[in-house]
């Protein structure tokens, strides 16, 4: 066989040869997908307005007297600003009442505490507020373990504490819509009783309301200027007076003409 005739025989062979290897592709080995690790939820900051009521507790009410545990962990616990209209907001802390509306006003802190204090509460006592304002002492003494019962003669404040402290989960505080200088005649007798108006004279259907041994505090004094609050304790159904200083509040409406 001639050199031509050998290289073409070889090319055949390996043209064969080539034909019958078949390539298979190598297997594809499924692979688990690595664990996907939730981001961390973020963690609140500190709550700017914690650090104001703890301000606001140490320097304008213990550094005043007022030293009773459960009233200052009221007064820390319960968020002032909640019962103060949006433009008021920011003086929320301050040491002086501010407006709500109506002509009316949330007390200053302070007076708020002392009051409080005054009425030497324990829990379940049925205290009657008059006045219920923004709804912000009914909160102080519903902390302190209070069932309340709170009247206010404008309509429009009634529904809007009501609304807020019904929100805020204060289930023991009651509101009604009420000319207060006539109490709460239906709950009678009060353990305490508490007047964030002020009246010129002590109305008598509050103290006839009160409980024998019950306290009850009340500014009075003449509209517009400075009134005197008083604490009366009933006790063999008459009423003890104890004078605790010069106060300023709106003037109780409603009652005798």
């Amino acid at each position: 066989m001639s050199r031509y005739g050998a290289a073409i025989l070889l090319l055949l062979i390996v043209l064969f040869c080539a034909g019958s290897v078949r390539v298979e592709a190598p297997a594809l080995v499924p692979v688990a997908a690595a664990p996907v690790t939730p981001a961390p939820a973020p963690t609140p900051g500190p709550d700017p307005t914690q650090q104001a009521r703890d301000e606001m507790v140490h320097e304008q009410i213990a550094a005043r007297g007022v030293a009773d545990r459960d009233v200052l962990r009221a007064m820390t616990t319960v968020e002032r600003h909640r019962f103060v209209p949006g433009s008021y907001q920011n003086l929320a802390y301050e040491d002086h009442p501010l407006p709500i509306g109506y002509g009316q006003t949330i007390s200053q802190p302070y007076i708020v505490a002392l009051m409080t204090e005054a009425l030497k509460l324990e829990p379940g006592d049925r205290v009657l507020e008059v006045g219920t304002g923004s709804g912000y002492q009914a909160a102080i003494l519903a902390e302190v373990g209070a069932e309340v019962y709170t009247v206010e003669i404008i309509p429009e404040l009634a529904a809007q504490a009501e609304k807020l402290l019904r929100d805020l989960g204060y289930a023991q505080v009651h509101v009604k819509n009420l000319d207060g200088y006539f109490g709460w005649a239906e709950h009678a007798p009060y353990d305490a009783i508490i007047v964030t108006a002020a009246p010129d004279h002590l109305p008598q259907p509050l103290a006839g309301q009160l409980a024998e041994g019950g306290r009850l505090i009340v500014p009075i004094g003449p509209q517009g200027s400075v009134q005197t609050l008083w604490l009366f304790e009933k006790q063999g159904g008459e009423l003890a007076a104890t004078n605790l200083g010069a106060v300023r509040f709106v003037p109780l409406t409603g009652g005798e003409p």
